[in-house]
């Protein structure tokens, strides 16, 4: 029998997703970790390194949650895998039951779930359920969408064609949906440099949805997706009555309003999701990241009980959405789910999480006057420092995240070449907290004097 052993890897074979292939295969020293535990990953030689970003915003009770891992592997031992096509297991109702009881859903009658692999095959999803609506209610014409600039849906073809960041559009643009619209981001460093939260600036770009409804007509366009808080192009929070006007104007014109909360929800702004903070209620929404706190892949999305009862009562007899994956409601994502979600109540994550809100606001503001940093921005257990990129530097958040790494052992998630986004787990420490920013300021300035 032929054995692969881990610790021969030249690297070689893994495409890497979202990397550059090229340089990190050919640096000297990689990022690379073995283990991981709590606030902290381990390299193959010990070595500690500080979670800045919560994985990838999905670590929400910090890596390998013991309770969570033991009921994923228990499952495991149970039952492996179920499929959900004409029959499920009895662990994927139980998941539903608990993901609609979290928060106030129910009470708004968010209370049907369809399970998906991730959060990209949970947003093409909501795009589907958002056609599937319409055309059962008598509109098929419905069929265009509003996104909104610079906002990540995951890289699906839906995902890409209602998202707004250029890079990730550009290579498939050929093959991206027909009939997107996208509003105009909501960052601006002229009117709101260094915002503690909210601003008080923007409300008003939630108007560019009358713009295309003049354009193409009411008839026509099935509904708005955006992030309440969009993440991963650096953390663009929400101006004050901005959503609650996109809500408006979407009622008015017949539009289904789709929240993408794959990183929002569960507990990230300090309550169980985005719609429950700014208390604006969509008609659909997605989730992921914290739905499992990352011990294994899940997405799901939440769906408004009318919406659905209108899908399934337009179809007489046989499948009335012709939708789904392998692995929706895999069982032992399911565990791990429900497991989660306990965690969170029974352990006092939400509270864990949003008491750290006020210290992480103060800490990330203590860049508003470091000259190498041109904007601060932060809402929740969210928040991003917008670098001053010097001249001749084209990766230079890069080169800062690999000097924390290297130098100061902590991992920084970064948006293109000037921006650090800080996602921390709620079981951090203010120890922690302190920690993650007086190590990434040491970076940025080591990195910084480099170009002068």
């Amino acid at each position: 029998m032929r054995v692969f052993r881990r610790s021969c890897s030249n690297a070689s074979a893994f495409w890497m997703p979202f990397t550059s292939n090229k340089e990190f295969k050919n640096a000297t020293k990689r990022r690379v970790v073995v283990e991981g535990q709590g606030m902290f990953y381990s390299d193959k030689d010990g070595r500690k390194i500080l979670d800045a970003a919560s994985g990838l915003w999905c670590s929400n009770a910090g890596i390998s949650p013991r309770p969570v891992v033991e009921a994923a592997q228990q499952q495991l031992s149970r039952m492996s895998y179920a499929p959900s096509f004409q029959m499920s297991s009895d662990i994927a109702f139980e998941w539903a039951d608990a993901v609609v009881q979290e928060g106030d859903l129910m009470e708004r009658s968010l209370n049907k779930v369809f399970f998906t692999p991730c959060g990209s095959s949970a947003v093409d999803t909501s795009l589907k359920i958002a056609l599937a609506y319409h055309r059962a209610n008598g509109e098929a014409e419905k069929t265009r969408f509003i996104g909104r600039e610079r906002g990540y849906h995951g890289v699906g073809f839906g995902g890409l064609s209602v998202g707004g960041i250029g890079a990730n559009r550009e290579m498939f643009s050929s093959a991206l949906i027909n009939g997107v619209d996208h509003l105009k981001h909501t960052h601006s460093i002229l009117q709101t440099e260094n915002s503690h939260g909210q601003s008080n600036w923007g409300a008003h770009l939630a108007d560019d949805i009358e713009n295309i409804v003049a354009l193409h007509g009411t008839q026509n366009i099935a509904g708005v997706i955006i992030e309440p808080v969009a993440g991963s192009t650096g953390v663009l929070v929400p101006p004050i009555g901005y959503l609650e006007r996109v809500k408006e104007l979407c009622c008015r014109h017949d539009l289904l309003l789709i929240f993408d909360e794959v990183i929002t929800g569960f507990g990230r702004l300090g309550t169980p999701f985005a719609s429950e903070r700014f208390d604006v209620t969509p008609d659909i929404f997605t989730v992921a990241k914290g739905l499992t706190g990352a011990v294994i892949p899940a997405g799901a999305v939440v769906v408004r009980g009318t919406v659905y009862d209108t899908i399934i009562n337009a179809s007489p007899q046989g499948i009335e959405f012709c939708h789904g994956y392998t692995y929706s409601a895999h069982p032992v994502a399911a565990a791990a789910g429900i497991a989660m979600i306990k965690h969170y109540r029974d352990d006092g994550l939400y509270e864990m999480g949003k008491a750290l809100i006020p210290t992480f606001e103060e800490l990330i503001h203590q860049f508003d006057d470091d000259d190498t940093v041109l904007d601060v921005r932060n809402i929740g257990l969210m928040g991003a420092v917008q670098l001053r990129v010097p001249d001749g530097a084209r990766t230079f958040a890069s080169e800062v995240m690999d000097d924390a790494w290297h130098t100061e052992g902590v991992y920084l998630r970064t948006n293109g070449p000037d921006t650090i986004a800080f996602c921390p787990a709620f079981i951090a420490s203010v120890d922690h907290l302190e920690d993650i920013f007086s190590r990434t300021r040491r970076s940025i300035h080591r990195v910084t004097s480099r170009y002068c």
